[in-house]
């Protein structure tokens, strides 16, 4: 069964919400900055700011949150330390991904709620798991690896299938439980690795999996993309401060000057993209994962030697072998729902 996209809103749009969130948010940053004197910091750490005012836009417009943009940022332009890159992802996206995510919930976009609310659960207990006991472990080198492959793996897939998955209409709902488990098992098993390690990432595996099983539109995929990640930095945040783990140095200062480009800037991004359609911007972004790869093997090659840089390319082949075993099986399962319906309607006409 093929769920159809609604032709208009059938709730009314109550963007008030969101209006009072971002007043709320700019009385703080102005607090922050006027009252306690933190301009001169802000100010000092403009070029993040402006890298995070595309970063913001890609992330209310694609599946991919603002650390795709800040992580590379910081950790391949201004050779910062990758934990720094990761935790300033989990901050930036608490802003603009949670402002993003307001703004979508406010003017009632389809989401994939069944999926989602499993995600939720999932990245609740996963995220934490991965914080405490698999991100601490994980070496700076690999920390990068992971980002640089993970994201050539999803750009790539978006170069190669593009047309497809931009052509979804609707949504395939197969069972609301086994939506909810899928969901579930995405959200533990991101959260608690990519998510917990790079500080972005399991909007992408949402994303990828509500479009290559469930062949969603991208007009549910992306918002519902966007709030899981949302949850999850949010979440990331709060596990890091009350754990008493904290955040690593120069987070703060940073988040300081792009949190209020970010505000604004994702849910800019929900609402243009709605206006000039997502494949350019898509193409664009899914063209930089790929650069960033290539930027990470070149920078780190006295590390990684020959050796680490096929490693690599060779984790990337296998993430695009996965995609592909995904799209298949997305397809049987869309085949046989639609049999059975098919069967079911031939049935009752009998």
């Amino acid at each position: 069964m093929t769920i159809p996209l609604p032709t208009k809103p059938l709730l009314k749009q109550r963007l008030w919400i969101w209006l009072l969130w971002l007043a709320g948010f700019y009385s703080v940053w102005l607090f922050l900055v006027a009252g306690l004197g933190y301009w001169s910091t802000a100010a000092a750490h403009w070029p993040m700011a402006v890298a995070m005012a595309f970063g913001s836009y890609a992330a209310g417009s694609t599946p991919m949150g603002g650390g795709t943009v800040g992580f590379p940022v910081l950790v391949l332009l201004f050779e910062l330390p990758a934990s720094l890159g990761r935790d300033f992802s989990f901050a930036i996206q608490s802003i603009g991904m949670t402002s993003a995510s307001i703004f979508i919930l406010a003017r009632r976009q389809p989401l994939a709620w069944a999926t989602l609310k499993g995600a939720m659960l999932g990245a609740l207990f996963g995220t934490p798991l991965g914080i405490f006991f698999i991100a601490p472990y994980i070496p700076e080198l690999w920390i990068k690896l992971l980002f640089a492959v993970v994201w050539a793996s999803f750009g790539l897939l978006h170069l190669f299938r593009l047309n497809e998955i931009a052509g979804h209409s609707g949504m395939t709902d197969f069972d609301e439980r086994w939506d909810f488990k899928l969901g579930l098992w995405i959200g533990a098993l991101a959260g608690a690795t990519v998510a917990a390690v790079t500080g972005v990432g399991i909007d992408m595996v949402l994303y990828t999996a509500l479009v290559l099983i469930c062949r969603a539109d991208l007009k549910i995929a992306i918002p519902t993309s966007v709030v899981i990640m949302a949850f999850t930095s949010v979440l990331g945040i709060l596990v890091k401060t009350v754990s008493g783990q904290g955040l690593a140095p120069g987070v703060f200062e940073n988040w300081l000057a792009a949190a209020p480009i970010v505000a604004i800037g994702a849910p800019l991004g929900v609402f243009i993209v709605a206006k000039i359609g997502r494949k350019p911007t898509l193409l664009v972004v899914a063209t930089l994962c790929v650069g960033q790869f290539i930027w990470t093997l070149y920078s780190e090659q006295q590390r990684l030697g020959i050796d680490g840089m096929l490693w690599a390319l060779l984790a990337v082949t296998a993430c695009l072998v996965g995609f592909e075993l995904l799209r298949r099986w997305g397809a049987l399962l869309v085949g046989e729902r639609t049999a059975r319906a098919q069967a079911k309607a031939l049935a009752e006409q009998g």
